[in-house]
């Protein structure tokens, strides 16, 4: 069993005091919605990371701040999103998720991406699960009028506004594809694009192939997973 498939229970020890949370949205700088829930969501990961592994460096998307992770500062790097699709959470949907990445050195270590409120989980550690045939393509909601008039057609497109959400939907087979061409924040994504290059899915990051290494946090990186 992995180090991070406990965390789940906490999540969900934490749900109903977070869900109680929702009215508490203030504005960052970026005019992005954080909420109480995210700050607590955020020290529960933060919590049990720094109980479970010795030597470890925690990135988060609430405490980050600027400047170069240096992955040999310590034998661990872990990257949270406590809540994404911040906007989503505060509005009362369920479409939210909170993802955290462990990298051991420059490696890959391992992942999780939680949908709390609709109670779906999936770890690097088990992704022995039922694969679905969709024809469904997955966009960004950073799209602009300008983007959306220029997409492909041809296909089926869902535009959600959580990138966890739309991460677990490619991954398990319920889009074909998702795509950020505008690009996002690397605890947005590297839970998703670990778990999707195991699994043998098309990953590309900045229209290069993605083979698993970290992604600094002060850049933007678009991405494309398909099936």
């Amino acid at each position: 069993m992995s180090i991070l498939t406990p965390l789940i229970s906490e999540i969900k020890a934490n749900l109903d005091t977070v869900l109680k949370l929702r009215n508490t949205k203030q504005k960052k700088e970026d005019d992005s919605y954080v909420s109480e829930g995210d700050l607590l969501l955020d020290k529960v990961c933060m919590d049990f990371i720094r109980k479970n592994y010795n030597s470890v460096q925690i990135i988060t998307e609430e405490t980050y701040k600027s400047g170069e992770v240096d992955l040999n500062a310590t034998e661990y790097t872990a990257i949270i999103d406590p809540i994404d699709g911040t906007e989503n959470f505060v509005s009362g949907l369920m479409e939210w998720g909170v993802g955290v990445c462990i990298y051991k050195g420059s490696e890959f270590h391992e992942a999780l991406i939680a949908l709390p409120e609709l109670n779906q989980y999936i770890s690097s550690d088990n992704l022995n699960f039922e694969k679905h045939d969709s024809r469904i393509y997955g966009i960004s909601s950073s799209l602009t009028k300008e983007d959306l008039l220029n997409l492909e057609p041809g296909f089926e497109y869902r535009i959600i506004g959580c990138c966890m959400y739309n991460m677990f939907n490619v991954i398990t087979g319920r889009y074909k594809m998702f795509q950020n061409p505008k690009g996002a924040r690397c605890w947005d994504i590297l839970p998703g694009l670990n778990m999707a290059h195991k699994m043998g899915l098309d990953v590309t990051v900045n229209n290069k192939k993605y083979n698993g290494e970290f992604l600094q946090p002060a850049e933007k990186y678009r991405f494309r997973i398909s099936n």
